[in-house]
Parts: structure tokens; C-alpha cells; sequence
């Protein structure tokens, strides 16, 4: 594999990108902004299944940017018993969006593999998360240098694992299939979506739970004995 692949294509979020501790940081201070006095752990004990829920079902075009980003936060207060108002719930979507990227933890690893790798190989992004959001997380964690190209499914107008946007990756990337490598954490969006592309991939498990017969790594670094 390492002497066939010339460019290597990363998920953002739950691979390079520690959503959930970013996410949780985030909620804290839009808490105490807006002084919510409610637990945070209670909170997003509820909250992470439906924001993966709505994610889901934003990618499979059920719901807009606009619904998931106001529901999963309107049901998320409604299941921990919470009084809050309509206009409240707008607010703090709002304020989810601008403070998300004021927190930038990486998982282990990824400033140490992204320098070694791209001595190697040409580097890229594709994303299912919205455009100006994951441009600045790239910039704020200091890790948008790193990356030739960046696709999001806004830009492409569909969403992993359609295959159009591996297709408009490829394109913009100006590499074959053949030669590309995709690496992320959901099996069906980055793994299967890439595989149905002609892409190789290797799924990124840190928990170890999900069970996969293809290549998989627990840590970003066991890329360099698979790549390097």
C-alpha cells in the first residue's frame, strides 16, 4: 500500500478533531454565558446520541443545517426535564456555533503523524461538517497548513457516503482512486462511502467498539507502521 498511495484523505471531526471534549468545553461556557444552571454531564449524557442522531439524519437529507442544529438541542433539554424558551434554545445554537472552535484539543497523536505523513504523501480533508465551522477549527488548532485540499459537503452539495463527494475530492485533489487512502471514524459515512468510491481506507476506532473486518487503528499512531 505504501508504495501505491500518493495522497491520504482524513475525516475532521471524532478523527483528527476531539469532538466530544471540544463540544462539552463549548457547552460549559455557553452555560454560564446564558446562566443555565443545569448539569453538563446529565446534559450530554442525553445530548451526544441525538446530535448523532440529527447527524445522521442530515446526512441522509431528512433534516436541514438550520433543524438539527436548533432540535438536537430543543430535544436534548426536553429529556433532562429542562424549562427553557423557544427563543433561549435559538440563542444558544447560535452561540454552540461561534464558541465551538475556541476549543481545539486534537486527538493524541495528530501533530506528530500529519508531520511525518506529509513528507510522504499530499494530504487532505473531507467533511460532512458545515463549511465555515471546520475551516475554523483547521485554522484555530493550527493544523490547516497540513492539507492541499479541503472538501465539505456543503461545497459538494450531497454528504459522505455519497459518492459524489469522494468523486469531488478526487477531482479537486487531482488523484485516481487507486492511489487515495481515506481515514475515519464512522463505518458507513468514511469507510463504506470511500469503498463504494474505489478507495481504500482504514477505519480510526479509538474505544475499540466498532467491529470492522477491514484495517482498523486504535491510535493515529499506528499510521506510521502502516504508512511511513
Amino acid at each position: 500500500m505504501k508504495n501505491r498511495i500518493t495522497d491520504v484523505f482524513f475525516d475532521l471531526d471524532h478523527t483528527l478533531w476531539d469532538f466530544e471534549r471540544n463540544s462539552a468545553l463549548t457547552f460549559e461556557k455557553i452555560f454560564l454565558k446564558n446562566d443555565l444552571d443545569i448539569n453538563l454531564d446529565v446534559f450530554l449524557s442525553f445530548y451526544i446520541p441525538i446530535n448523532q442522531r440529527y447527524w445522521q439524519l442530515y446526512a441522509l437529507d431528512k433534516v436541514s443545517k438550520e433543524e438539527l442544529r436548533y432540535n438536537r438541542l430543543k430535544e436534548s433539554f426536553v429529556r433532562v426535564n429542562f424549562k427553557i424558551n423557544d427563543e433561549a434554545i435559538s440563542r444558544l445554537s447560535e452561540d454552540y456555533i461561534l464558541h465551538l472552535s475556541d476549543y481545539n484539543f486534537l486527538f493524541d497523536g495528530t501533530l506528530e503523524i500529519l508531520e511525518k505523513l506529509q513528507a510522504n504523501y499530499k494530504l487532505h480533508i473531507i467533511t460532512n461538517g458545515f463549511k465555515e465551522v471546520q475551516q475554523l477549527k483547521l485554522k484555530n488548532a493550527q493544523i490547516h497548513h497540513y492539507f492541499h485540499t479541503v472538501t465539505t459537503s456543503e461545497d459538494v452539495g450531497v454528504k459522505k457516503p455519497h459518492p459524489l463527494i469522494f468523486e469531488k475530492a478526487l477531482s479537486v485533489a487531482q488523484v485516481q482512486p487507486r492511489q487515495s487512502l481515506m481515514i475515519g471514524d464512522n463505518l458507513e459515512a468514511d469507510i463504506q462511502g470511500a469503498n463504494r468510491a474505489g478507495i481504500e481506507t482504514i477505519l480510526f476506532d479509538p474505544d475499540d467498539k466498532i467491529n470492522h473486518i477491514g484495517q482498523k487503528i486504535n491510535t493515529l499512531k499506528e499510521l506510521e507502521t502502516l504508512l511511513i
